[in-house]
């Protein structure tokens, strides 16, 4: 089972993948830590990326693909992929066929987490976490328990993403919107996307995708 997770950040792509995982045994192709996987490895890929990086430039989608070819080409035959952040671009969707055919995949399933922009908004500048422990907290869904402390580890320091904020997360919708969901059309063409409330509770969304794949 190969499946694609689309959607803007903050739609819970990363707590879904990280759900079929565990349930599935599936495997979480995050190009985003693979990239950085690669690097420290210094694998042959891993070195090309370094150089792109250290000049301040994005890595190219050539680089991108060689890496999820190589690690597709290391997985076993039976173990599923789940596409995380790639493909973000028709010629990236353009790519992954090839890499798929290469590796004697097909693409089963591309599902859409869709997401109301404004509660997109008020869920990601709404949320912060323990500076010493890590725990996840939300000034409104998920606030600690006593005001100012953490439940985990009674910390007083908190902290929050300096992009978690309205305008980083609205450009980023307006990116995803024009980059990226184009590309839908072609994979509704061939009858395999779905789409899912993002905005729902996780494990509604979880149980969403479970009955996609089929239990």
């Amino acid at each position: 089972m190969n499946i694609i997770l689309l959607g803007p950040p903050g739609a819970g792509k990363g707590t879904q993948s990280a759900g079929l995982v565990e349930r599935h045994g599936m495997r979480q192709l995050s190009t985003g830590d693979m990239l950085r996987a690669a690097v420290k490895a210094g694998t042959p890929v891993g070195l090309r990326a370094k150089e792109v990086m250290e000049r301040g430039e994005l890595v190219s989608d050539e680089i991108v693909s060689d890496l999820i070819d190589a690690e597709l080409a290391g997985m076993a035959p039976g173990m599923g992929a789940i596409f995380d952040g790639f493909p973000r671009t028709a010629a990236q969707a353009d790519a992954l066929d090839a890499i798929l055919a290469r590796n004697g995949r097909v693409l089963d399933h591309v599902i859409e987490l869709e997401v109301d922009e404004d509660a997109l908004v008020e869920r990601i500048t709404g949320r912060f976490s323990c500076a010493n422990c890590g725990a996840l907290y939300h000034d409104t869904a998920n606030p600690p328990s006593t005001p100012g402390v953490c439940d985990t580890c009674g910390s007083t320091e908190f902290k929050r993403r300096p992009d978690d904020n309205e305008e980083t997360v609205r450009m980023r919708m307006q990116e995803y919107r024009a980059k990226t969901a184009p590309i839908l059309p072609g994979y509704e063409a061939r009858g395999i996307v779905t789409r899912v409330d993002g905005m729902a509770p996780i494990d509604t969304v979880a149980d969403q995708i479970d009955a996609i794949l089929g239990g």
